[in-house]
């Protein structure tokens, strides 16, 4: 090394060059899709829960939606949790359909709180179920829903995540191209490593939880990426989350960029949070079991620390413009042909999956704002960081009010 700063650079240059290659590699591995034989008989017992705080815009239109599954009404009950609400999202819940339990505390408000209250309700029941489904306040649901989740549970799945649609792709250029994020991750996260035998990770809304997993480890995931936290609670047990391709909800995505903002921000505090409290159990069970499922739950924690390195490493790289030279190139350690490659794919790999859903036009053209969406990480990234010991929760209000009929005609839903 012919540089002292290089003691701090060059280590850095690996770290990168590993991250990259891996999430590259995976990307790739969700270009395709394993063929399923599936189980199409109903059998499971399930319990629809939807978590819903002052929601009364749109709660009703999802309750509308789940009466009518494609799936036995002996089969599945629908609850709302009107948790600390003051609107009248219960009310509206219950004249759509649904048994509502309204829940109130002073302090435990998070989304995690109320389901950890709810399962607790739901386990002192007469009527026993054998898998819990879990939605959002906003969502519309697709009509196969319960069935592709039925045949998850059917070949011994505990813990599966649906496909995360938009229910709104069109609205803003901030909804379409956080749907365009959601699409990508969709295929190059989840579907990938589902296909590589590696777990995906819990999205907050579309999942499906086998009771006996619940009853056994518990919920105990309240803070703000609650999701996260039981996906890596379970992974360290040895559970891993599936992925169920054709088991779609439609989430209301942010219309400004400040909601936007506000909502990652809230992801990345919750993600660091976890990975500070989960890697180091998780990297121990990893090891002692030899299970790549486990570590590669701890590289997914670690993406926010990525982006950090990744970030210092570039503001380095135009210091040195200034004073040269200041540290040794990354290029040197691998062929400049690759890099050059991995740097494209993440712009040919949104491309690709916009032209596999067929996304209409407009989202086409979102796609040339989709890098203001990307590099806003940045700063998000480093702020959450800075506040990664708050858990004050920062609710997402949502006004976008549709029914699945509607939503059917827009997007050509696949029955």
């Amino acid at each position: 090394m012919n540089y002292p700063f290089d003691i701090i650079m060059v280590p850095l240059q690996f770290v990168i060059l590993f991250f990259t290659v891996y999430f590259f590699v995976i990307g790739y591995c969700g270009m395709w899709r394993k063929h399923e034989d599936k189980i199409l008989t109903p059998t499971k017992k399930i319990a629809v829960i939807v978590a819903a705080h002052n929601e009364e815009a749109v709660i009703g239109q999802l309750v509308e939606n789940l009466k009518q599954l494609n799936y036995p009404a002996d089969l599945y009950d629908i609850y709302v949790i009107a948790d600390n609400c003051t609107d009248s999202t219960a009310t509206v819940a219950h004249d759509a359909g649904a048994i509502v339990c309204e829940r109130t505390h002073p302090t435990k408000k998070s989304k995690g709180f109320a389901l950890e209250w709810m399962f607790e309700r739901l386990f002192a029941m007469d009527k026993e179920y054998d898998a819990v489904a879990i939605f959002d306040a906003d969502n519309l649901v697709h009509p196969n829903f319960l069935l592709e989740m039925n045949n998850r549970l059917m070949k011994g799945d505990k813990i599966i995540q649906g496909y995360l649609d938009a229910k709104n792709p069109y609205d803003t250029w901030v909804a379409g191209t956080f749907a365009i994020a959601f699409w990508v991750i969709d295929h190059i996260s989840h579907l990938a490593k589902t296909n590589i035998g590696l777990s995906a990770v819990l999205g907050g809304t579309g999942m499906c939880i086998t009771v006996d997993v619940l009853k056994k480890y518990g919920w105990r995931a309240t803070c703000l990426t609650e999701d996260m936290e039981f996906t890596m609670k379970s992974l360290a047990e040895g559970i891993k989350t599936t992925w169920a391709h054709d088991a779609i909800v439609y989430d209301e995505k942010p219309l400004t960029f400040k909601q936007s903002w506000n909502q990652r921000k809230r992801w990345a505090q919750g993600q660091f949070d976890v990975a500070h409290r989960f890697i180091p159990k998780m990297l121990k069970e990893g090891i002692k079991r030899r299970d790549l499922r486990i570590l590669d739950g701890c590289v997914y924690l670690l993406q926010p620390h990525f982006l950090m390195i990744s970030t210092f490493f570039i503001v380095v790289s135009y210091v040195q413009l200034a004073f040269p030279p200041f540290y040794t190139n990354i290029y040197r350690f691998m062929p400049n042909e690759l890099m050059t490659a991995i740097m494209m794919g993440q712009y040919i790999l949104p491309m690709i999956i916009l032209f596999k859903i067929k996304a209409k036009a407009k989202a086409w053209l979102y796609l040339l704002l989709y890098p203001v969406f990307i590099y806003s990480w940045i700063p998000i990234i480093f702020i959450g960081f800075i506040h990664r010991n708050e858990h004050e929760w920062s609710h997402t209000k949502h006004t976008r009010a549709m029914s699945i009929e509607e939503l059917s005609g827009k997007k050509g839903i696949r029955h």
